[in-house]
């Protein structure tokens, strides 16, 4: 599930949503009354859901939107008139007063774009480091020397290793140049 976070600048209207989302089975993360604590939040967190009013006694909600982290999603609560004052253009938005139907119906559908940000972001290869990478090259050079490989069999044979010991192509690339006597430091 997300995190949610709630921010408004008066303290009790904050607190008083939670209590709305928690009676609709949401859990909320923090309860916030400045856009700095916002932004101490989230950098705290992976990703979810803020649901903010208009304007904090230290920014806009336009100023958190700007600072959110990739994985964080917007919900701007405010009235229709600052609604319509606003660019809205890449957040969600509801109109005060609401009905608890409407937010959650949008919160629900927040979660599943989270959802799916989130399946992808685990589904997504680890980019490698420099070092890791060098190390990879020089275990392949050394099958390719060695044993008169092809890169891409070299490649191939420490994809297999690296199945069969159950440990990644970066450690079984060390574990290669160690068995063959080489140091190596990522």
């Amino acid at each position: 599930m997300a995190d949610i976070i709630i921010a408004f600048p008066k303290l009790e209207d904050a607190k008083n949503l939670r209590k709305l989302l928690i009676r609709n089975g949401y859990d909320v993360n923090a309860v916030c009354d400045s856009g700095t604590e916002v932004m101490e939040v989230v950098n705290r967190l992976d990703g979810g859901i803020v649901i903010c009013g208009y304007r904090f006694s230290d920014m806009y909600y336009m100023e958190i939107n700007d600072y959110l982290p990739k994985g964080f999603q917007m919900l701007l609560l405010a009235s229709p008139g600052k609604l319509a004052e606003c660019d809205v253009r890449n957040l969600l938005f509801l109109a005060m007063p609401f009905k608890v139907q409407d937010l959650m119906s949008t919160l629900e559908m927040m979660l599943v774009k989270y959802n799916r940000w989130k399946k992808k972001q685990k589904n997504k290869p680890r980019v490698r480091s420099e070092g890791e990478q060098k190390l990879i090259v020089a275990a392949k050079e050394l099958l390719i020397e060695r044993n008169r490989m092809t890169e891409e069999e070299a490649h191939h044979y420490i994809q297999k290793l690296s199945m069969d010991s159950s440990t990644n192509l970066v450690e079984t690339a060390a574990m290669l140049l160690e068995l063959n006597g080489k140091e190596w430091d990522i």
